[in-house]
């Protein structure tokens, strides 16, 4: 087996404390993607140990049941003799009496690669901590060691932000927050690393550890501009931040065999995704969203969520921020790179004013509220049907829409872009890892502008929900809003093929499959999910192509008698046809019109940043 660890050497001498945690993982059943996992403890100090598995992952906000994949669980004292261990909820195991070292033994399942939870295979290992790691309850702050014994078929290069053990294939971390923040992946990758400077100038390592089945110039590639990605981020905000052990590393998944997947660690992403990977189709929004999340979440972190809880779901009021800037940020910084046109990031833009005008989750309650629903649909899992089409839109684009909201005002209003936030938010709370509360972002806002403004813009768009006007603001840089689907007709009914098991409807149905829109003309005519439309204007509808056909006929402002059952009654209501809005964002030159030196000034900084 040839082995090579791409690591930085470990700073913790940990062997040499009384009260620690091992882990030993070995995989004797890797081809049906099985580890054997023991957790051996030291110096226990308590009477009885308390062993459970997460339930909740650093980077996501909802509840994942990862204890769902683990079995065969056994305790076992220092000389091997069997413990009494008993399950006492569907996660957590007690060991009654339990000696000073002792040890749990239990298999984990693992076949679902991405950025939250594992994949075991004799050639690829792919670890996300809490998805895979049992832990004992009062021993979260003390030190942990990790070692590895691997399939035959591995090629043992490995990727993480631990910091290297003193014996191959080994692993040390200070406590279980940093640990559970810490993906791994061991495997055949390619491997790139260069170098950047960082605070005080002390050199940074930046590594991609790559597994792809792809050429040698694909991985050279995407290194390179990764190396861009990373430069244009550290001028947002002035410099990298103090990586702990003096790397950042990108660990990457795109193949086949695992799940699209972005994740954001402290020194680290994990990035999947199930494409083939070529110098024309390398997605480069998902590496650079994640690298920015260094400084925004990882440092300049919302007080709510710190420190993490893996018992439970972790509810923040601040993922707009978190989140949203940074999904803002990831495009944005892809344009200033010169790795996307500016005509893309325009539709992109543009894309934000449809999230903040049109969808209702932004125009009836405000992204605390977005930020607060994210247990719920942070991919957790429901059987049930929701409304979220009428009352969340996602904190990533909402969020990114007040990002752009306040990219345009504070380019209009103070001749400075949101950088200034940004370098504002890193020196406040990001370098001295304080967490942030409204209010606190408030005041850092208000640091940059002014008082009045900061208020305003928190009650309007923070804590209120009002529209957002942004064709007068972006018309300060020479760009005119326009609706690129003017005179096009729009219903708001939404038909789509029902495919259950042992349903009786054919493919292409008549049968509306999800809540009507909130002021579409389906919801003000009272038309909703199940509702099975039968005729409009006498015209027959007996499937989607049937209602396509007559709405691609139909005019804004024409009026629809819609015939209709609801539950096997026949009824009959009245709908007026919209007009379909699509914004788009059209600078003054496409339209014949001059911009002036204050508009291509403010146009420069939007795009150049600082």
């Amino acid at each position: 087996m040839r082995l090579c660890i791409i690591l930085v050497v470990g700073l913790l001498a940990v062997n040499s404390i009384a009260q620690s945690v091992h882990y030993l993982v070995h995989f004797p059943n890797a081809v049906h993607h099985e580890a054997e996992i023991t957790l051996t403890v030291k110096k226990f100090a308590g009477k009885t140990a308390i062993a459970r598995m997460s339930r909740s992952s650093p980077g996501r906000y909802a509840t994942h049941e990862f204890g769902k994949n683990v079995y065969d669980v056994r305790a076992f004292d220092a000389s091997g003799k069997p413990l009494s261990i008993k399950r006492t909820d569907a996660d957590v195991y007690e060991v009654p009496n339990a000696p000073q070292s002792f040890s749990i033994r239990y298999t984990l399942f693992a076949n679902y690669a991405d950025g939250t939870y594992a994949g075991i295979h004799p050639e690829s290992i792919h670890l996300n901590m809490p998805a895979c790691f049992m832990w004992v309850k009062g021993m979260e702050q003390y030190p942990i060691t990790l070692k590895f014994e691997l399939p035959a078929d591995n090629k043992g290069i490995a990727a993480t932000q631990l910091p290297q053990g003193n014996q191959p294939l080994s692993f040390s971390a200070p406590n279980l927050q940093y640990f559970m923040d810490s993906p791994l992946k061991i495997g055949d990758l390619k491997i790139r690393t260069w170098q950047d400077s960082g605070p005080q100038g002390k050199p940074f390592t930046f590594r991609l550890a790559l597994e792809a089945d792809t050429e040698e110039r694909i991985a050279d590639t995407l290194a390179e501009r990764l190396k861009v990605i990373t430069r244009e981020a550290k001028r947002v905000f002035g410099e990298y931040p103090a990586y702990d052990y003096g790397s950042y590393t990108f660990i990457s998944s795109l193949n086949p065999y695992v799940k699209g997947d972005g994740m954001e660690h402290r020194n680290s992403t994990m990035i999947s995704g199930s494409g083939r990977v070529s110098t024309n189709g390398i997605g480069l929004g998902v590496f650079s969203h994640e690298f920015f999340h260094c400084w925004n979440v990882e440092r300049i972190r919302p007080a709510d969520i710190e420190p993490f809880n893996f018992e439970k779901s972790n509810m923040s009021c601040c993922l707009w921020l978190a989140e949203g800037f940074t999904q803002y940020y990831g495009d944005l910084i892809l344009t200033r790179a010169g790795l996307i046109p500016d005509a893309a990031n325009l539709w992109m833009s543009a894309r934000m004013v449809t999230t903040k005008n049109s969808t209702p989750g932004a125009m009836y309650y405000n992204p605390v509220d977005a930020s607060h629903h994210a247990p719920f649909v942070d991919a957790a899992v429901s059987i049930d049907q929701t409304n979220y089409g009428n009352m969340h839109t996602s904190y990533y684009s909402y969020g990114a829409a007040i990002a752009f909201a306040l990219d345009l005002e504070m380019l209009g209003r103070f001749g400075k872009s949101l950088d200034a936030f940004m370098q504002e938010l890193w020196k406040r709370f990001g370098k001295p890892e304080k967490g942030y509360t409204l209010s606190s972002l408030q005041e850092a806002l208000s640091t940059v502008s002014n008082n009045g403004f900061a208020t305003n813009f928190f009650n309007k768009y923070i804590i209120g929900h009002e529209t957002y006007d942004y064709g007068s603001a972006l018309a300060k840089l020479g760009y005119d809003l326009i609706n690129s689907s003017a005179g096009k007709p729009f219903t708001g009914i939404t038909t789509e093929a029902i495919q259950g098991r042992g349903s009786s409807l054919p493919a292409a149905s008549n049968t509306i499959t999800q809540p009507t829109r909130r002021n579409t003309p389906a919801y003000k005519a009272g038309l909703d999910v199940g509702d099975e439309i039968v005729t409009i204007n006498s015209q027959p509808v007996k499937s989607a192509a049937d209602l396509a056909g007559i709405s691609n006929k139909a005019k804004p402002g024409d009026t629809w008698v819609v015939e209709y059952k609801q539950r096997g009654k026949t009824k009959q209501t009245t709908l007026t046809v919209e007009e379909l809005y699509t914004p788009n964002i059209v600078p003054y030159e496409q339209a014949g019109k001059i911009p002036d030196q204050s508009m291509l000034h403010l146009r420069k900084q939007w795009r150049g940043g600082n």
